[in-house]
């Protein structure tokens, strides 16, 4: 997945799977072992969850409205295949999504903006953090808020995975979706139990810095109904939960079809959180 090469983004491939974007040159290398950049541009860091098969033109607008408040962006994108076979796939890309947090300790406070598939993939990047606390606590008190567009879960796997291959082609979904739900039959333990486990840990979650949702009735991916769930579960936890649901929108384009309203309840809830001053009228014009 190749990444913008806009004269206002500088860029520079971290993984196959991971792209930092900034308003600035990037100097310095990526050491290939450790992920830790040589030369740090001491600004904060917004975390990208993808959703699957994002094209660059629609991540590029997320990252500019970053980008324009001074922040870095690091894109984490998963492919369908990674996605089907996790301990090969999605585990590895939490990995090395924890390794890139854990070497670049410069880059705090950290946002999390995830959308769709992204919630699972933050659940195994968790599940990780699960297994040795003391060693990514760190992470987790860097982290001072967190964003969910169109959050799917495992339920609706069989459904946004297709929708996402193939938009405009309804025979070649149900295809997808049957081979879907057999893959996610035959191959319970290498693939539907890591799922299980990752949503378990998204609902439980270890993050519970404020979050803000987005979400719409008409979405059948991401429906408020799962997201409610979580909702719910974040308030018993004492996590501070606000929620944006439109009667009619799109899966993870919210910000195309409610542009003014999207902008508004993203730049009250950085600034609610201390993730950045007061947004002045000038950034917002830009934005």
């Amino acid at each position: 997945m190749k990444f913008w090469s806009r004269r206002f983004l500088a860029t520079k491939e971290i993984t196959k799977n991971m792209t930092l974007l900034s308003k600035e040159p990037i100097k310095g290398e990526v050491d290939p072992k450790t992920l830790e950049i040589k030369q740090p541009s001491g600004n904060t860091l917004v975390l990208i969850m993808a959703w699957l098969m994002a094209r660059q033109k629609h991540l590029k607008k997320y990252a500019e409205i970053y980008t324009e408040m001074g922040f870095d962006v690091i894109v984490v994108h998963v492919t369908p295949w990674q996605l089907l076979w996790p301990a090969k796939g999605t585990q590895v890309v939490a990995a090395d999504t924890l390794k890139f947090l854990e070497n670049n300790k410069f880059y705090a406070p950290i946002v999390v903006h995830g959308f769709s598939v992204g919630a699972y993939q933050i659940g195994e990047v968790m599940l990780q953090m699960a297994r040795d606390m003391n060693r990514y606590k760190d992470i987790l008190d860097r982290i001072v808020c967190q964003i969910w567009d169109s959050a799917a879960d495992i339920t609706e796997i069989p459904a946004g995975v297709p929708k996402s291959i193939f938009p405009k082609n309804p025979r070649m979904q149900s295809a997808l979706r049957n081979y879907i739900l057999y893959h996610m039959k035959t191959f319970h333990n290498q693939a539907t139990i890591h799922y299980m486990r990752s949503s378990q840990m998204f609902h439980s979650t270890l993050i519970k810095q404020p979050a803000l949702f987005f979400v719409s009735e008409n979405d059948n991916i991401g429906p408020p109904s799962s997201n409610h769930a979580v909702r719910e579960n974040w308030e018993r936890a004492n996590i501070k939960v606000t929620f944006k649901c439109w009667q009619h929108s799109q899966h993870a384009a919210h910000l195309i079809k409610h542009r003014e309203e999207y902008l508004e309840c993203l730049f009250k809830h950085l600034e609610s959180c201390g993730a950045v001053g007061s947004i002045g009228l000038k950034t917002r014009a830009k934005l």
